[in-house]
């Protein structure tokens, strides 16, 4: 008979009976508690991140076989490098770094998952994907790691499958984030008080001219348009990104309410 198979999404080491995996056992009969168990110690090293889980259930024995996926790689990483999400600007903004002992740990957790047939290859994909979330590898630019790892610079790690951290290098990786953080902070004021300043000098200028001063001097888009208001929204005399008065839409709505007893009138 057809082993039936239950697959779900579950928390790292705390599935539960609830939905959505209670109510898929139950038809089952198996013990859902034991169940739940067994998924939660093999899940328990992915706490925090969203594991996909396979169960192979036969109806008529009650025997059972769990299959625990692995999450994305980008779950991984930021795992990893503690963050809860990578960069929206990866390209400018750097947010974290890890070393290449972290990469080798993810890309055997990937190994079947990934395109690479050797291992080398593999921790070149997981580098690739650290450099579309904003981290650098080694304290460099992704890209740039990736030529050292083809250089073989990272041959013997990679060769011993090197995986653990010391404590002294998990806390410099934590300062790093720190330096990191505080760098984007300070970079992102500097841009809005250039901002400001451009809008403030070009008032009453065409907004095009205006957002392309904005763009010639770095500014990013989204602080763009966070600042710069749409043409004809703002009213007259206020300053730049504030909103419409609240009352400015008020005499065309009563106008409107008007016009029916004018009519009235009339017959």
């Amino acid at each position: 008979m057809p082993k039936e198979k239950v697959e779900v999404l579950v928390e790292g080491g705390k599935a539960t009976a609830a939905p959505p995996l209670g109510p898929a056992l139950g038809p089952m009969g198996v013990n859902i508690g034991q169940v739940v168990s067994d998924i939660n110690k093999k899940t328990s090293s992915f706490q925090g991140m969203q594991v996909p889980v396979k169960i192979f259930i036969d109806k008529e024995t009650k025997q059972y076989e769990i299959i625990i996926g692995t999450p994305p790689a980008s779950g991984l990483i930021k795992k990893e490098a503690n963050l809860e999400k990578g960069s929206g600007k990866a390209k400018h903004e750097m947010v974290a770094d890890i070393l290449i002992e972290q990469v080798i740990k993810i890309a055997k957790m990937k190994e079947t998952a990934t395109l690479g047939k050797s291992l080398k290859e593999k921790v070149k994909e997981i580098i690739g994907t650290c450099q579309s979330m904003g981290i650098l590898v080694e304290g460099k630019p992704a890209k740039d790691t990736i030529k050292d790892v083809d250089a073989g610079l990272f041959d013997e790690e990679i060769r011993l499958e090197k995986t653990e951290l010391s404590a002294e290098e998990l806390a410099k990786l934590e300062e790093e984030k720190k330096r990191l953080a505080e760098e984007l902070a300070k970079r992102k004021a500097e841009f809005e008080k250039i901002a400001k300043d451009i809008i403030a000098q070009m008032a009453g200028k065409p907004r095009g001219e205006i957002k392309a001063k904005l763009v010639l001097a770095g500014i990013p888009d989204d602080m763009i348009k966070e600042l710069l208001p749409v043409e004809g929204v703002a009213a007259a005399g206020a300053a730049p990104g504030a909103a419409p008065a609240a009352g400015a839409a008020a005499p065309a709505a009563e106008a409107k309410k008007e016009t029916p007893k004018k009519e009235e009138k009339k017959k």
